[in-house]
């Protein structure tokens, strides 16, 4: 397991980048990326916007799906036969129920502050605090869906089995200050997987992919370029 971490943006524009930018790799994966609870396409916003001059990118819409088994079902319905695949919070845990049911056609997985142990009574309050961090987008989602995706996190399972058997590369990714999914989270993770590293983003809690999205956004290019 390697370790890396990374602080602003502002640290990290160098000139690898741009090249990856001008010289597109047509062999890249297309890449699926999975949001979180209640979440949509602006929690990806700066990450598609800057990948899809990479490679091809979709965002998943979980929708009424009440259970993460069902949404890893629907999105492998609809996705090509290989994929590169980033999950965010409870998208991780759709990414690990995916590669559970899949695993030859992940090429690659990114594992954003997210978890893998199921539910207990020890950390049920966490889901509250999580659901108040994302407020904002929950105006965008009709009761119905609001209430499958609870839900679903609610009968989350146990992914232990599926990291020990994960082949493709891994970044597992967490900012620093996540209180809702820590580092130690990530390292444990991380520690199951076989071929992972670890990126940790300075100065950012929960929701890293809009608290500091230009550090994420080199993390994943990084990552994606490594494919």
């Amino acid at each position: 397991m390697r370790i890396t971490r990374i602080g602003h943006w502002r640290h990290l524009r160098n000139s690898r980048l741009n090249v990856l930018v001008h010289n597109i790799v047509v062999s890249l994966p297309h890449l699926i990326l999975v949001p979180g609870l209640v979440c949509d396409g602006d929690a990806w916003k700066h990450q598609a916007g800057s990948l899809r001059a990479l490679t091809s990118v979709s965002i998943v819409d979980h929708g009424v799906n009440d259970s993460l088994e069902k949404m890893a079902e629907a999105l492998l319905d609809r996705t090509p036969s290989r994929f590169a695949l980033a999950g965010h919070s409870m998208g991780g845990r759709v990414a690990f129920e995916v590669l559970r049911r899949a695993p030859d056609r992940v090429v690659g997985l990114a594992a954003l502050d997210t978890a893998y142990l199921p539910r207990t009574k020890d950390n049920g309050g966490s889901d509250t605090l999580l659901i108040e961090a994302i407020l904002n987008m929950i105006a965008r989602k009709t009761p119905e869906i609001f209430a499958a995706q609870i839900q679903a996190l609610l009968a989350r399972p146990d992914a232990t089995p599926v990291l020990r058997s994960i082949h493709c590369p891994t970044m597992v990714l967490c900012g620093r200050q996540d209180a809702w999914s820590p580092l130690t989270t990530h390292e444990a993770i991380a520690a199951l997987i076989p071929k992972s590293s670890l990126v940790v983003i300075e100065d950012c809690g929960h929701m890293s992919t809009m608290e500091q999205p230009g550090a994420v956004t080199a993390a994943m290019t990084n990552w994606l370029n490594s494919l």
